[in-house]
């Protein structure tokens, strides 16, 4: 029995929950190996050459811990982003980050504000560490900027999340939309800006970095287009005083060697990164083009995946569930308003090929 172990009161109030069941969990359930594995928005299309040279070179060395410094990945970083080394961190993926972002911020009974259907991730830190979790609706699909900042005043939080694009729906504001948020965050306050999808954008979705700004901590990660995601490796990008307090929590040896060599080789390889970007475009179009002929709304997207519009939660559940029961793996948002869409990463044209066929027979299966 629990009340027989000393958890902490933040533990011992926690429902146990999973953010998100793997495909594989599904897999297992099912005794069956997914055909099409396009729900969980990896790429489709691996990591680049360049990339995978260096970890398989890299695994030569695995019995080292990585460099806790992380120092020459940080260094590319910040080049790449004309910033300075302490202004930059690298963690295990974007989920590790808000987790010490959460832990350097929040203490039990803070409020936090988020949107509703927003990344469950940054949820489940926030729980874990006993804050409050406040929430505004999306607007059109989109989140809304003005309505965070009002409930970050009545609610006086420290701490807001914002992802652009965004996750579940694709949508995205402009790098001057974003901008004008973060210049009207108060100071003192901290604006954890998620652009995991930036790469995937048609057009500028994120302004200029100033990191002289304290109020907005810049999340990056090699998981999307870099096709990285099982080598769990991303960073934030902030104020000199923030890195500096997440360098004082975080685990220093939590990167592994092989991941460090695989992201400093692929933020080299611009051309790997330009054709996946230009083949995940390729891949949207046709799942508008799908959605269309299926006489289906969609939410146009600047990630790698497209939310298409089936009319009701209750119909988006069951074919997500009559889709995986005939070999495709995808998700749906989760919140009320947003549950109405199923959401398909882009896959390989094999994958989308395959989708196409499911998809057009399970409505016949699950009709509105």
């Amino acid at each position: 029995m629990s009340s027989q172990i000393p958890f902490t009161e933040i533990v011992e109030g926690l429902s146990a929950t999973t953010p998100f069941v793997g495909p594989e969990t599904i897999e297992r359930e099912k005794s069956r190996i997914f055909e099409a594995r396009i729900g969980a928005n990896e790429s489709a299309f691996g990591v680049s050459p360049a990339a995978a040279k260096a970890m398989r070179d890299a695994i030569q060395s695995a019995s080292w811990y990585g460099d806790p410094e992380n120092f020459d990945l940080r260094k590319a970083l910040a080049e790449k982003h004309g910033v300075s080394m302490d202004e930059v961190v690298v963690g295990g993926g974007i989920d590790k980050l808000l987790g010490l972002v959460v832990r350097m911020i929040v203490a039990p009974g803070t409020p936090v504000v988020t949107s509703l259907g927003a990344y469950p991730t940054f949820n489940y830190h926030v729980a874990g560490f006993g804050g409050k979790l406040e929430t505004v609706p999306y607007s059109n699909d989109h989140e809304d900027p003005d309505a965070i900042l009002a409930a970050a005043a009545a609610h006086d939080s420290p701490l807001m999340y914002f992802a652009n694009p965004d996750n579940p729906m694709g949508t995205w504001f402009s790098a001057s939309d974003v901008q004008s948020l973060i210049d009207s965050v108060p100071m003192g306050k901290l604006l954890v800006l998620d652009e995991a999808y930036v790469e995937f954008a048609a057009e500028p979705t994120d302004p200029p970095i100033d990191t002289s700004d304290p109020r907005v901590i810049r999340m990056r990660t090699f998981s999307k287009a870099h096709g990285m995601a099982g080598a769990r490796i991303g960073y934030a990008i902030a104020h000199r005083d923030i890195i500096t307090g997440i360098n004082k929590i975080r685990l220093h040896f939590a990167v592994n060697r092989i991941a460090q060599m695989g992201a400093l080789a692929s933020l080299h390889d611009h051309e790997h990164i330009t054709e996946v970007v230009a083949e995940v475009a390729r891949g949207r179009q046709e799942y508008y083009d799908l959605a269309t002929r299926l006489q289906l709304p969609y939410v146009p997207s600047a990630t790698n995946f497209v939310s298409i519009d089936v009319g009701s939660g209750d119909r988006a559940r069951a074919l997500v569930q009559e889709l995986a029961k005939n070999g495709v793996f995808i998700r749906m948002p989760g919140a009320p308003g947003l549950d109405r869409c199923v959401r398909v990463t882009v896959g390989t044209s094999a994958d989308r090929a395959v989708f196409a066929d499911a998809f057009k027979a399970a409505l016949d299966a699950v009709p509105a």
